[in-house]
């Protein structure tokens, strides 16, 4: 079974790596492609320098100076969370805060619905 790429929504709507790659510059977006089209092929086996854990089941693709940061779910599901590009070693304080608040929405999200299908 081949993995797939769904992006994360936020409550308002807004699917925050569309926003980030459709920002980019013609040869930063495709690289952003490049490395979702990786991910899609070799999913969970997919390691460095193309993929770093981020811990807590947080990671993020990897390619110069573009960061998508993703996770994954049940059904061979990588749920793309947002990007960024780096300009330094470490990841901002704030973007990591962020994708984690991401990360833990998607997470509530999926028990509420493993939930309301036990209701059923």
């Amino acid at each position: 079974m081949a993995w797939r790429t769904e992006e994360y929504r936020t409550a308002s709507g807004e699917t925050p790596v569309r926003t980030f790659i459709a920002g980019l510059p013609p040869d930063d977006k495709a690289e952003a492609i490049a490395l979702i089209k990786l991910a899609e092929t070799l999913g969970n086996n997919l390691r460095e320098p193309h993929s770093k854990a981020l811990g807590e089941g947080l990671f993020e693709l990897r390619r110069n100076q573009v960061r998508l940061f993703y996770m994954f779910e049940p059904g061979q599901i990588i749920r793309l969370l947002g990007g960024m590009v780096k300009k330094q070693d470490r990841i901002p304080s704030d973007v990591l805060a962020q994708m984690r608040g991401y990360q833990k929405d998607v997470r509530e999200r999926l028990k509420r619905t493993k939930r309301e299908k036990k209701r059923r």
